[in-house]
């Protein structure tokens, strides 16, 4: 089983059906030689101005790549933009496209499960995918991806039970004082409070409590029958002012699709703007909706994460009670020392 971190990695890896690394001013790895310096010399000559240290690692990125991963393993892939987990098995050799300007060193995957919760797994599995290296193996919890990839049905709420069966005790997480790794492991806690800690109508009251904190006026309506409209914002003490902000919260890690958004716009008058909130990502129909639609944003979970972290000290304090944070500094390893 491998991790395979890419950046880059986009909706058109998913549909077409591959994984891909990055390096796209390397030719056909299958031509540049066989061997570790070989591969170390052609990342040299292309890349004159990267720092040494860094031509080594990528060399054995490369060739992890091309020469370790066979058909039938299996492929756990984050991705990035909503911090999902997708879980594949290869079903080719290494190629190069030359034809793509980028993802031109590939392997066919044909993906099981896409848009995977992170919390459905244990941190330390989510430590150990957290690795700053571009392909490398999982090896101690495996089990946990390969149930994920087993379960019978993509809901959030099976795969977590199937998952639940193979966890193990948490005792051999190492925390490295990472910034990223620190940062990813407080987004998680926050995702996973906010997932598992409150009920759906206390998401609707903490909602309401983060724009709140953002600078707006905030209320919770009736929890029944509210026609799709949970939360009403606006910046005026009153609320009689345009614009008003209607708000659906949804407190689900699943990916919500355009029959939902529209139920939110379906309540929207001409004036008023429609905020969605869900723990979980948005289908490519919704998301073309948000574009296509003035006056509609839809909130992911990590995007509210974000939000969270970034505005924790204007809470409430019942809530920061609930969510409990404290700042620290790190070590900042992108600074050129």
């Amino acid at each position: 089983m491998w991790t395979i971190h890419n950046d880059t990695l986009t909706y058109e890896l998913l549909d077409d059906g591959f994984v891909s690394i990055g390096w796209d001013e390397i030719a056909d790895l299958n031509t540049i030689g066989a061997t570790r310096d070989e591969v170390k010399q052609v990342l040299s000559a292309a890349y004159p101005d990267r720092k040494p240290g860094a031509i080594p690692v990528w060399a054995g990125t490369l060739l992890r790549f091309r020469d370790e991963i066979r058909p039938g393993d299996v492929i756990v892939a984050p991705f990035k933009p909503d911090s999902t987990i997708n879980i594949g098995v290869v079903t080719s050799d290494y190629y190069f496209d030359p034809a793509a300007e980028t993802h031109r060193h590939r392997r066919r995957v044909e993906w099981k499960q896409l848009g995977v919760s992170r919390t459905v797994f244990s941190q330390s599995a989510l430590y150990e995918i957290g690795s700053v290296l571009t392909v490398f193996a999982v090896k101690r919890h495996n089990t946990e991806f390969l149930a994920a990839l087993d379960a019978t049905g993509t809901e959030p709420e099976t795969i977590a039970a199937k998952v639940d069966t193979v966890t193990v005790a948490e005792d051999d997480v190492i925390d490295e004082p990472r910034a990223e790794r620190v940062h990813r492991q407080t987004k998680d806690f926050v995702l996973e409070r906010l997932t598992r800690a409150i009920t759906p109508r206390e998401f609707e009251e903490f909602t309401a409590a983060l724009l709140r904190a953002l600078g707006y006026q905030a209320r919770v309506t009736q929890y029944s029958g509210d026609g799709g409209v949970d939360v009403i914002a606006h910046r005026d003490p009153l609320g009689i002012e345009p614009p008003l902000i209607k708000v659906q919260c949804k407190q689900r890690t699943a990916t919500i699709g355009a029959p939902d958004v529209g139920q939110l716009i379906g309540t929207l008058a001409t004036d008023e703007l429609g905020l969605f909130v869900s723990l979980g990502s948005y289908s490519r129909d919704a998301l073309a909706t948000e574009r296509q639609r003035r006056g509609l944003r839809l909130i992911t979970g990590e995007e509210l994460v974000e939000l969270v972290i970034a505005n924790y000290e204007q809470l409430d304090p019942a809530w920061r009670a609930r969510i409990p944070l404290r700042q620290v500094y790190v070590v900042d390893e992108t600074a050129d020392f």
